[in-house]
């Protein structure tokens, strides 16, 4: 088919100035074949695609020669060809003209449609009129029908028919383009363009009264609008719409222009307010405002041919066999639009985001009420549509509605078993508090706690869903065994570590004592202690097990490594006991050897036996390294003791018998014999080695005390050595020999005695020397000449006594004595440690204590 653009840049003969350029092009011809080229062309010059959804498209249907294309000029400032009156009237326009409305926003495309009941098509080919009613009313918001003045009322005029092919159109379109919207979407190509056609758009359609009389408006308008509603009662409807009224499909619009033969300008006036009326008709309230469904206009060219496509190849416009079509792709967009409904139901959304934070109460009750009025609202509407398909869409509905909330209702689930979780741990913690049974605490408070869970999950419950629970109860249950098995762990270890730690108590004081304290009875004692105190600890643990309703063969375990815990602490002590051996040791030595049997501080003074001492010490610090070499927990016998005693002791005084006959060092060995080494704890090298350093640091001590003693032995002995007695008497004949022949010297003797006797007692001077010589030697010099001082003087106040007339004897000798200490206390230079007395009597007399008792 030949496809060609006409332009127009000249304004038409009669129409006011238009500086815009307009352009059409034939879209379909009067053969009914579809312009493909010329419509892709139109759309590339007038840049279409460009719009999106701001497009408009207004189509015109009227009788022939009408003064349709006149209008379109006249309104649009198209160039469609007009009906020259000069040459008779006749068919102008044959088929579908399309042209683009210059200076008009948003961009309105405007179809000028070939009249009908044209004597050229006759009387019985009427089937193009109905294909162009159809396809107008398929692809146009605005439809014009042209009528004349004079036909309204009349019944087979006012183009009565052309209203009854367009009503019924709105109902077969359906079915039409059912089919093409499959094969659309089959083809994956422009899915939405028909979508359009089975939405609830109205088109308007506005009568437009041509050469109007003096008959006002408000008097024709009522009239068009009641044989409008008659031919549209009088349309068969679908069952779905019986009772739909003209309104819910169709905005009506009814105006009138004057004559354009008699009137020109009154006409061009008219025609130029309605112009207005086509500037933003898409805006909300406008011709075009309904909006809904807008085929995007880079994808008109192709709904245009399909459309076309359809309604050519379905001559008779009949499709009862596409009924099924029909009701799917309508269920499905009712199933849709209820869908987004629910997304946005303020209720949902609330309750969505409720549960999303915490447990709603009476969520599924809610949340069934929701879904069964958004379920109920489609079967409503789709209630008049196939029952299968109605039914299948319905499922697939309530499918997605299910879909949409399950993780709502998981999220309920989730806050249900996280609160039972919660309140169990609450309850059975609060239950263990109480003193009830671990066991029984546990079995009761899971088994509440479950049950609870059941009986939150069924206020849960979606009404419309079959979903279980049983995996949320069964990770509840895990989640409970497994606190419960924590919690156990938990209470056995806190009931093990109490029975260790009195086990450790009741153990380790008493056996460091023991050992400490070392004797042939200490391993006995510790092991009596061991029984005593790991019984009484095996009794209070197996009680305290028995809440736990454990096993036999679990509780005897426990059992056995409590009892072994006792003993290891015993062991443990010991080892720590016999890693301090040396120490020990010492101060046995050191306590045995510097005190008594009263524990009091020996003095020695000669006369102890530092020998017999010192073995005594050493074998009882031999008897504490025997103790410590070995733990004995059984009650067996061994032969350390004796071992060490032979090797360490007695071993000694038969060095030298030994000497000519071989043997083996007893102690020359890393283990003891029938004690396994496990229960060593020194080897007798260790024992060999300890003995050697703990000698090497007794002797010192012992050396010491020797040293003391021989000390003291030294400053006891005032007399000369026997063999310096002897040279005395030989060597001193002479001088005794002197002294009988002069007795004189005896008498001098006697006094200078009792001088030093007196001198002797008052300076304490054996006292002094028991520090030493040196010390004492010291002392005794600076006492010496204040003392003899302290004698004359008192020997000096004797004489005056006597001299001035006092008795001759002193009535209280005693007294005199208590002053001449004092007087020598009062200088501080003699001691009182020994008594004397000075008496006065026929002349001056000093005598010790003895010899003035002696004398009386």
């Amino acid at each position: 088919m030949r496809s060609w653009v006409r332009f127009v840049k000249e304004p038409l003969t009669g129409l006011q100035d238009n500086k815009d350029e307009c352009c059409s092009t034939h879209l379909i011809d009067g053969d009914g074949v579809f312009n493909v080229a010329g419509i892709e062309n139109f759309m590339r010059e007038v840049k279409l695609a460009e719009c999106g959804l701001s497009y408009a498209v207004v189509s015109i249907m009227g009788p022939q020669s009408s003064g349709k294309s006149t209008l379109l000029n006249h309104l649009f400032h198209t160039n469609f060809r007009e009906m020259d009156a000069y040459k008779g009237r006749s068919q102008t326009t044959k088929g579908i003209w399309m042209a683009r409305c210059p200076g008009i926003e948003p961009c309105t495309l405007v179809m000028d449609l070939e009249g009908t009941d044209g004597r050229e098509r006759g009387e019985d080919d009427t089937a193009f009129e109905k294909q162009s009613a159809l396809f107008a009313l398929a692809v146009s918001d605005i439809v014009l029908i042209n009528m004349w003045c004079h036909d309204i009322g009349r019944e087979q005029a006012a183009n009565k028919p052309l209203l009854k092919t367009v009503f019924q159109v709105k109902y077969t379109d359906a079915y039409f383009f059912e089919y093409f919207f499959w094969m659309s979407y089959v083809l994956l190509y422009f899915d939405q363009v028909m979508m359009r056609l089975f939405s609830p758009r109205k088109t308007t359609l506005m009568f437009v009264i041509r050469d109007k009389t003096r008959t006002p408006l408000e008097n024709l308008e009522p009239v068009l609008r009641e044989d409008i509603q008659k031919i549209w009662d009088s349309v068969p409807k679908p069952q779905a719409h019986k009772e739909t009224p003209l309104s819910e499909f169709f905005n009506v619009e009814v105006v009138a222009l004057s004559s354009f033969e008699e009137k020109e300008e009154q006409f061009k006036e008219q025609v130029a307010s309605l112009r207005q009326r086509f500037f933003h008709s898409i805006a909300p309230g406008g011709l075009a405002g309904d909006r809904r469904a807008v085929v995007p206009a880079s994808g008109f060219s192709f709904s245009s041919q399909q459309i076309w496509k359809i309604i050519k190849e379905n001559k008779d416009l009949d499709l009862p066999a596409h009924k099924v079509m029909v009701a799917t792709v309508r269920c499905e967009e009712i199933a849709n639009e209820k869908y987004v409904s629910f997304t946005e139901n303020e209720e949902w959304r609330q309750l969505e985001e409720a549960v999303n934070t915490h447990s709603v109460r009476g969520f599924g009750r809610k949340l069934s009420s929701i879904l069964d009025v958004c379920l109920s609202e489609y079967d409503a509407e789709a209630t008049f549509f196939d029952e299968g398909v109605r039914s299948s869409k319905r499922k697939q509905l309530e499918e997605k509605l299910l879909q949409l909330v399950q993780p709502a209702y998981q999220s309920m689930l989730g806050h249900i078993r996280s609160d039972a979780f919660e309140r169990f741990k609450e309850a059975f913690e609060k239950a263990l508090k109480g003193g009830k049974g671990f066991a029984l605490a546990a079995r009761e408070c899971a088994e509440s706690f479950i049950s609870h869970f059941n009986e939150e999950c069924k206020d849960a419950i979606i009404d419309q869903a079959k979903w279980d629970s049983s995996r949320v109860r069964d990770k509840l249950r895990r989640d409970v065994d497994a606190h419960i098995t924590e919690v156990r762990s938990a209470k056995l270890a806190e009931v093990t570590t109490f029975y260790e730690t009195k086990l450790n108590e009741a153990l380790a004081g008493p056996v460091e004592a023991l050992l400490d304290g070392a004797g042939d009875d200490t391993w006995a004692a510790i092991r009596k202690l061991l029984q005593r105190e790991t019984e009484t600890a095996v009794s209070g643990f197996s009680a305290a097990l028995s809440g736990f309703e454990m096993d036999e063969e679990s509780r005897d375990n426990m059992v056995f490594r409590l009892k072994d815990y006792a003993r290891g602490v015993v062991e443990s002590k010991a080892k720590e006991e016999a890693g301090r051996v040396l120490i020990r040791m010492k101060d046995r030595f050191s306590t045995l050897f510097s005190h008594d049997q009263d524990s009091m501080p020996r003095i020695w003074t000669g006369k102890e036996d530092i020998r017999a001492i010192t073995k005594t010490a050493r074998s009882a610090s031999l008897k504490l390294l025997s103790v410590m070499a070995a733990v004995r927990l059984e009650d067996e016998s061994d032969s350390i003791d004796k071992t060490l005693i032979v090797a360490l002791v007695d071993g000694k005084a038969g060095a030298s018998s030994a000497k000519s006959i071989t043997s083996v060092d007893p102690l020359a060995s890393s283990t003891w014999d029938e004690i396994p080494p496990s229960r060593t704890l020194i080897t007798p090298v260790q024992c060999k080695s300890l003995w050697r350093q703990f000698k090497t640091e007794t002797e010192y001590v012992v050396s010491q005390a020797i040293a003391a003693q021989e000390a003291s032995k030294r400053n006891n002995n005032w007399l000369p050595p026997p063999w310096a007695i002897a040279a005395m008497v030989i060597l001193g004949f002479n001088e005794f020999m002197t002294l009988l022949r002069n007795p004189l010297y005896l008498g001098f003797i006697f006094v200078a005695y009792l001088l030093f006797k007196a001198l002797w007692v008052q300076m304490d001077i054996s006292g002094e020397f028991r520090n030493g010589v040196l010390p004492g030697l010291i002392s005794l010099s600076t006492r010496f000449l204040p003392t003899v001082m302290n004698l004359l003087k008192r020997l000096a106040e004797e004489g005056q006594g006597v001299a001035s007339g006092q008795p001759q004897g002193n009535p209280n000798p005693a007294l005199a004595s208590r002053s001449f200490r004092g007087s020598t206390n009062d200088n501080g230079d003699v001691s009182t440690s020994a008594t004397s007395e000075v008496t006065s009597e026929n002349g001056t007399e000093y005598s010790s204590s003895s010899l003035h008792d002696k004398t009386q």
